[in-house]
């Protein structure tokens, strides 16, 4: 019911409300703090640019966050659309049209926080190599993250299990090939053995 209450109530006593999980949210209060943000926008163009290439039509934009602090990455929707909370409602409406899922599906805008130390290691990265598949997995994983915390629903979790294994792996130093290499063979005896086994058959023949 709040979700319905709060898109046609705009402001009370004077006071508008604005919805913080929605793009547009400008928090710089002076003139220092927009040059400090202008400033952040443009050391990690170079990284938003490689990230909205990577993740292709999942986001329509990814920009940089004022809103962050403790978090990496954020997903926000536009300011005129669904929240996450409303396009779950949608979704789990038992009348809907199965043909209208595509306009029930939120405008999402991915906001990474410039000063994380996640995001500034991965900038480094991507000014080192931007073609880094360990930049490709960090950054899906970041976005499939914030899809969770940020209130959406992953559309492939057995492909982010994947991802998390896969890190979890790199954390451990476990090369992919040696699992593969230590995977136990079939209980098939050796040729040589079969032929040994024939040829001392033959003797007691």
């Amino acid at each position: 019911m709040d979700e319905y209450a709060m898109q046609q109530l705009k402001e009370f006593e004077g006071k508008k409300f604005k919805n913080i999980t929605k793009e547009g949210l400008d928090l710089a209060t002076d003139e220092e703090e927009k040059k400090k943000q202008e400033e952040l926008t443009k050391a990690n163009e170079q990284l938003c640019t490689v990230i909205k290439d990577t993740l292709g039509e999942k986001v329509e934009k990814v920009a940089t966050s004022q809103r962050l602090s403790s978090s990496p990455c954020v997903i926000v929707t536009g300011e005129f659309g669904w929240t996450a909370n409303m396009e779950r409602i949608m979704k789990a409406q038992a009348l809907r049209n199965s043909g209208m899922g595509s306009y029930m599906t939120s405008k999402k805008t991915l906001e990474i926080n410039p000063t994380h130390p996640i995001v500034t290691e991965l900038r480094k990265k991507v000014e080192k190599d931007k073609s880094d598949k360990t930049v490709k997995d960090l950054v899906w994983l970041l976005y499939e993250t914030a899809l969770l915390t940020s209130g959406f629903n992953l559309d492939e979790p057995n492909t982010f299990a994947s991802r998390i294994h896969r890190m979890i792996k790199l954390g451990l130093a476990i090369d992919e090939t040696e699992t593969e290499a230590d995977k136990p063979e079939d209980d098939i005896p050796a040729l040589e053995e079969e032929g040994g086994d024939a040829n001392e058959m033959e003797k007691v023949d």
